[in-house]
């Protein structure tokens, strides 16, 4: 959907607000050559199991050499239901005690993904978890201004009208997102905003459900309707999701 890039750099993390409703988080690059890298993964809150630690090991060989400054998560932070309060363990035995490596000792940056939403979801927001790993950031919706690039992380389960009307055997956590359709509505004005007014010469977008997959889940049809016109009208150069557990690399050919 944009251009190829490689961007390294080293970033510090404060705090300050916006007039959208969007948080954002300031990581001013200070690498000499004004770079900018970081890591991005998915999918993966498996108490080290399912071939996580041994991922958790190359991201830290990685992330020395590329010397990253932050990490994203797409979502899907915790297998299956997510987690069951801010106490619960699996969030030390999935995160703190796996991501050891010194590389990795750096802000994370996660959204949530609809596993996320089968627990408590507002667990995983609170800054309880934030005093037990320093590293831990999760918010619904935020922006991360890293200078080069601003990147929108944008919270997609809420779009996908199946988890609403058809959940199965699962019970989705629906507190700070219902009633469903003006969560959305505000969500879309506040991502259009931000990407309109942004100067960023990268415009980058992370949600946890694919817009276009080829994978499991395919199309996410809601996200094709409603986002995608609002990152190709402000000319986004990359979106970056999970949810299907594969590698993939689309481009857009109208562009």
């Amino acid at each position: 959907m944009g251009r190829q890039w490689l961007i390294w750099g080293m970033v510090l993390l404060w705090f300050v607000s916006v007039s959208a409703e969007l948080g954002r988080f300031e990581q001013p690059i200070n690498k000499v050559d004004g770079s900018l890298s970081f890591l991005v993964v998915g999918d993966w809150g498996r108490r080290g199991a399912f071939n996580q630690s041994q991922v958790a090991f190359q991201m830290g060989k990685v992330g020395e050499k590329l010397d990253i400054g932050f990490v994203v998560s797409t979502g899907d932070n915790f297998y299956d239901n997510g987690l069951t309060s801010e106490l619960d363990t699996a969030f030390q035995d999935s995160f703190t005690n796996v991501y050891t490596a010194n590389s990795l000792q750096k802000q994370w940056y996660s959204v949530l993904g609809n596993h996320d939403y089968r627990g408590d979801a507002e667990a995983q927001l609170s800054p309880l978890l934030r005093q037990i790993d320093t590293r831990w950031l999760c918010l619904r919706s935020f922006i991360v201004n890293a200078e080069l690039a601003e990147i929108i992380f944008v919270d997609t389960t809420p779009f996908v009208e199946t988890y609403f009307l058809d959940p199965e055997d699962h019970t989705y956590d629906w507190r700070g997102v219902s009633p469903r359709k003006p969560y959305i509505t505000n969500l879309l004005k506040d991502v259009e905003c931000t990407l309109r007014e942004s100067t960023a010469k990268w415009k980058i977008v992370v949600g946890h459900h694919a817009i276009r997959s080829v994978g499991h889940h395919g199309d996410t049809q809601e996200l094709v309707t409603h986002l995608l016109p609002i990152l190709k009208a402000n000319n986004v150069d990359f979106y970056i999701n999970g949810h299907d557990h594969c590698l993939e690399h689309m481009s857009d050919t109208d562009r």
